[in-house]
């Protein structure tokens, strides 16, 4: 089996890391540079960089903090945030970047994944998807979680795998920031249907949590952002307990 993944996420707004509750309320977390060095040193197994405002605000990833940051680290990096052409997935990628994760656009354009995964390889593209509940199912949210596609999340995550995804960052918008636990039916539900690695996000507050969104869940990784970027939980520990749940991981 292959090992499981730890993954800390720096959400950047204004060259900052910032971490909110159900996509509002943000506050600062620190200098992403220095963030993602410390990730790297303490084993985390890769790092997701998301540039929360790039969409809203109609304007490219930060190339240059892209740059800063690869630099600084020696694991797998992914970036994301107004990401709309493959000519700016190439530019990412020539910056330091290992993967890119698209969410609006490719709702926008979903036929970007398939030239992107042609053009670079479906190793290199990230399905991000935002899912918040309706009812007994769950909707697409694009523009930062500000806007409801209408689209079912479950049919969308396995559209994009057979669109050429070569995984799918999934964050449960009603779990975000509120440390109560991941939404292992959604996750459950996603990994039947879509058969290419899922990264689990939203929701992470304790040990448990990450340990039951693989084995509930079926993820593939686990992505957090507060527990690590407050030392909640080291990255270490929560390896070592996972791996004495029986959970293979990179120790």
């Amino acid at each position: 089996m292959l090992a499981k993944r730890i993954i800390p996420c720096l959400d950047i707004k204004n060259g900052r890391t910032v971490k909110g509750v159900n996509f509002v309320g943000l506050v600062d977390a620190g200098d992403p540079v220095e963030l993602a060095g410390r990730y790297s040193e303490e084993g985390a197994d890769e790092l997701v960089f998301l540039d929360i405002t790039a969409t809203n605000e109609r304007r490219k990833t930060l190339v240059a903090l892209v740059r800063d940051i690869a630099s600084h680290i020696r694991i797998p990096f992914t970036v994301g945030g107004g990401i709309r052409s493959v000519e700016e997935i190439a530019d990412l990628l020539l910056a330091g970047a290992d993967k890119v994760s698209m969410n609006s656009s490719i709702v926008h354009d979903p036929e970007l994944i398939t030239r992107a995964a042609d053009r670079f390889g479906s190793q290199c593209v990230v399905a991000a998807v935002d899912a918040k509940r309706t009812g007994d199912s769950w909707n697409v949210y694009i523009n930062a979680g500000q806007k409801d596609t209408g689209r079912d999340a479950i049919a969308w995550c396995r559209e994009v795998a057979e669109r050429g995804a070569g995984e799918i960052l999934l964050t449960s918008m009603d779990r975000d920031g509120t440390k109560s636990g991941f939404d292992n039916e959604l996750l459950s539900r996603i990994s039947e249907v879509a058969p290419v690695p899922l990264i689990a996000s939203g929701g992470a507050g304790t040990i448990d949590h990450c340990i039951d969104a693989i084995t509930v869940g079926k993820a593939d990784a686990v992505l957090a952002a507060s527990i690590f970027h407050f030392r909640e939980i080291e990255i270490a520990d929560l390896k070592q307990v996972m791996h004495e749940a029986g959970v293979p991981v990179r120790l």
